[in-house]
């Protein structure tokens, strides 16, 4: 069997650390993963010879590290993830015309990101204040060493200063559901992340409190308002070691928005748009969907921006629609009617209809319909019930400085089945 189309990929940009591993087998790489993906069999890790190559894709982009030692992979696998992060960060899109287009950029950050081996400054604010991306610049800015060199956090430069000092905390909830046709939740889950924008002076020490169920055990609090988190992941700059003894959330923080920290709720979420749905079909292929919407939270909150997809059968055509709020529009390319609601009162209900001609109705029964898929955010409202307790910001200036909470929900992955 010929396949369809064969791909030559060639290596764009290598980076010679030890002197160790020659190009020539680099050359190795691709056809050895070709193979592997022939036979079904991708690895992450693949060796030739003495040299292991540790590899991830990125859109159309293989990062790969060749090692000949015995190395951590999961610090490689961190440092390439980075190299994305950053990179993404220069230029937008990382894709094989911007790595083209910014040679000398690209070897500059791979200089500056590892040392003989061995991971160095990795953050893109920092490696922005002496790497620019106008080529001329380099040589200037390279005659400065960036403070942070010199100083013991990596991710902060000395002498920032601002004329006011704010924090502004952003604590974003993602909501996951998958509803069976008979109504039954079959998966739910709550994706948190508490992002911060930082205008500081200074070298300022955070600290952060949340309604953390392990910190009120702890502290012998009622555990009645507070919050199981899982997975929790933080940034570089919260100190791991006090987390742990106390679950403190101290931090130098870096300047301007960067991610604090992501977690992860096992709940049982009721699900906040309710959709129900029934087909009928008409004689001479007429078929109707009517859609029923339902605010299933607290009323005096709005869900924006909300979505409402749902499958229609690929042969569809003249559609027509009327809904008691909003618009509705059919997308023949993705097969769904989009029913679009500016602002959804929670316990509001709201009805569409859509009706439309099918040349074969049987066609669909056969198919199968996909699920009905929501987007929507929900402002001033956490699905968990997460608070931020406190902020306390400290600075040995003494200033007072202001922090300005924000929560809003929002959907993931959030699909409710229907009855073919």
């Amino acid at each position: 069997e010929m396949k369809s189309g064969v791909c030559i990929l060639t290596v764009l940009i290598y980076r010679d650390y030890k002197g160790d591993v020659s190009m020539s087998e680099i050359d190795f790489f691709m056809p050895v993963l070709m193979q592997q993906e022939e036979e079904g069999l991708l690895c992450p890790l693949i060796s030739h010879g003495k040299v292991h190559f540790l590899w991830i894709k990125h859109s159309n982009l293989y990062l790969v590290a060749a090692t000949t030692k015995n190395s951590n992979a999961s610090l490689v696998y961190t440092f390439l993830y980075k190299l994305v992060e950053v990179l993404t960060e220069y230029f937008k899109e990382l894709e094989e015309e911007s790595v083209q287009d910014n040679f000398v950029v690209v070897y500059e950050l791979l200089d500056e990101l590892m040392d003989f081996g061995f991971p160095q400054t990795t953050d893109s604010k920092i490696l922005q204040e002496y790497i620019t991306q106008q080529g001329n610049k380099l040589e200037v800015a390279k005659l400065r060493v960036p403070t942070t060199v010199t100083n013991a956090v990596s991710w902060r430069s000395e002498g920032i200063k601002y004329k006011k000092n704010e924090v502004f905390i952003d604590v974003i909830e993602s909501v996951n559901l998958l509803v069976s046709a008979n109504g039954n939740v079959l998966r739910s889950d709550i994706v948190g992340s508490v992002k911060l924008k930082v205008m500081l002076s200074g070298m300022p020490e955070l600290r952060l409190g949340l309604n953390d169920r392990v910190l009120f055990s702890l502290t012998g609090r009622d555990k009645g308002k507070s919050v199981m988190m899982e997975d929790v992941k933080f940034h570089q700059c919260v100190r791991l070691s006090r987390f742990e003894n106390d679950r403190t959330i101290s931090f130098i923080p870096p300047d301007g928005d960067f991610e604090l920290m992501s977690y992860r709720i096992n709940a049982q979420v009721k699900p906040l748009i309710w959709i129900e749905s029934v087909i009928e079909k008409f004689s001479h292929s007429r078929v109707e969907i009517m859609v029923k919407a339902k605010g299933q939270f607290k009323k005096q909150s709005v869900a924006n921006s909300v979505e409402i997809m749902v499958p229609v059968p690929s042969d569809a055509d003249t559609p027509r629609f009327k809904t008691s709020v909003g618009s509705a529009k059919y997308v023949p390319e993705k097969n769904v009617v989009v029913w679009t609601i500016k602002s959804f009162p929670g316990g509001k209900e709201f009805l569409m209809r859509a009706h439309f001609g099918l040349p074969s109705v049987e066609k669909d029964e056969e198919e199968g319909r996909p699920p009905i898929t929501v987007n929507f955010e929900i402002p001033y409202f956490t699905v968990s019930g997460i608070q931020v307790r406190y902020m306390k910001i400290i600075e040995k200036s003494g200033y007072h400085a202001l922090p300005w909470v924000r929560y809003i929900t929002q959907s993931g992955d959030y699909q409710l089945r229907t009855n073919a």
